[in-house]
């Protein structure tokens, strides 16, 4: 009985730290200026089911200057193809493309 609840408390624990895919249209814009996350400087965020997640894989300047007036994510919401896996709180992106 005791093996029995431990596969099954194992079992529990896998599936809730394995998320699906996520390849969506998104909002991508800076985390503390457009988001309201808390953390020190500018960092890349993505918005999935009204909930911001700061990016891992991909910086806030890989798409041009953050803060241009007309397109940087300091300044702009962006719309974006993106895929990847929400883990620990963070968006672990594997793609991310403009669609605007």
């Amino acid at each position: 009985m005791k093996k029995l609840l431990s596969l099954f408390i194992v079992s529990i624990l896998f599936s809730c730290n394995t998320k699906e895919e996520i390849n969506q249209t998104a909002e991508i814009s800076c985390g503390q200026c457009q988001f309201k996350l808390e953390a020190d400087g500018c960092d890349l965020a993505v918005k999935i089911d009204n909930k911001a997640y700061f990016v891992e894989g991909f910086g806030i300047d890989d798409f041009g200057d953050a803060h241009d007036e007309n397109t940087g994510f300091c300044n702009v919401i962006r719309k974006g193809n993106i895929s990847g896996k929400i883990k620990e709180g963070k968006f672990i992106a594997s793609s991310i493309k403009l669609i605007d």
